[in-house]
């Protein structure tokens, strides 16, 4: 699609605008994190608590406030960022690689193959992903690279249904049983006929499926078998601060503020990206 068409879909939707410049700020942030933050994320000051040994509220000094160590809460939000998003970007791109892989093999060699591989894919579809989560971040060790392979793990089910059914429509089509026809190999009929087909579908729900990552990630965080401290992300403060919802709301408001907020964008993103990428979506903006 021409980027002309792009600039003006996204001129048409100042929400995606929206959505793009809060991306652009977790990214910054991510990026630039040892120089944005004011405070380095473990940094304990005493200054950093009330007489009482109390965590302190926003202040011209502590911006969002100190939680009950009494870290930066700034700091510590800016440097979950680059923790979140990573696992999002890794954990979503591996899903997604997962997911199109067994799709378009099950769907292209259909068969004995195919039908293995989609039974398979179901059985997964069965279990809650939450749950299979839970289990499998249990049963390992939790690390940043480990809960970023649970969450993979349990997101490629929905892309390979997907990609297995544009490949099985795809296969049937006159352009691909002329490839064949003129002696065309598998590899070359997947590499130069389906995968670039498929090129749009992986766009839209690699991005929609971060907004997913980070908000499983985050739960299992929240839950304790997530990203161990003291390496920061959205998730594992919320956790440890949840007993101070009442007498320091400010600890849960903020971290669960980036989440929704990142969350979303995300969303508003992948949607766009669909309605905008879709010839089906074109001529009804």
């Amino acid at each position: 699609m021409a980027v002309g068409a792009l600039l003006r879909g996204l001129v048409r939707r100042p929400v995606l605008f929206a959505g793009i410049v809060v991306i652009g700020c977790v990214v910054a942030a991510a990026l630039f994190a040892p120089w944005l933050a004011p405070y380095a994320p473990d940094n304990q000051m005493f200054d950093g608590l009330s007489l009482e040994g109390a965590p302190l509220p926003p202040s011209h000094q502590f911006w969002l406030g100190t939680d009950t160590l009494g870290r930066d809460l700034l700091s510590r939000l800016i440097y979950g960022a680059r923790t979140s998003l990573m696992i999002g970007v890794v954990a979503n791109g591996t899903a997604v690689l997962i997911g199109l892989t067994v799709g378009i093999l099950a769907g292209y060699f259909g068969g004995l193959p195919g039908g293995v591989l989609m039974r398979f894919t179901d059985l997964m579809t069965a279990f809650p992903a939450l749950l299979l989560a839970i289990v499998l971040a249990a049963l390992l060790k939790p690390s940043l690279w480990i809960v970023a392979m649970v969450i993979a793990m349990v997101n490629w089910v929905q892309v390979a249904r997907i990609a297995y059914t544009e490949t099985r429509s795809l296969t049937e089509r006159d352009f691909i049983l002329a490839e064949r026809a003129m002696g065309a190999g598998n590899l070359r009929v997947l590499a130069l006929h389906i995968l670039p087909h498929l090129v749009p579908t992986a766009i839209v729900w690699g991005t929609l499926g971060i907004a997913t990552t980070v908000l499983l990630e985050a739960t299992l965080s929240f839950l304790g078998i997530g990203v161990q401290p003291p390496e920061p992300s959205w998730g594992n403060i919320v956790f440890e601060s949840q007993s101070y919802f009442q007498s320091a709301p400010w600890l849960v408001f903020f971290p669960g503020l980036a989440i929704l907020a990142t969350a979303l964008s995300f969303n508003l993103v992948g949607d766009a990206l669909r309605d905008l990428i879709d010839p089906t979506q074109r001529g009804r903006d």
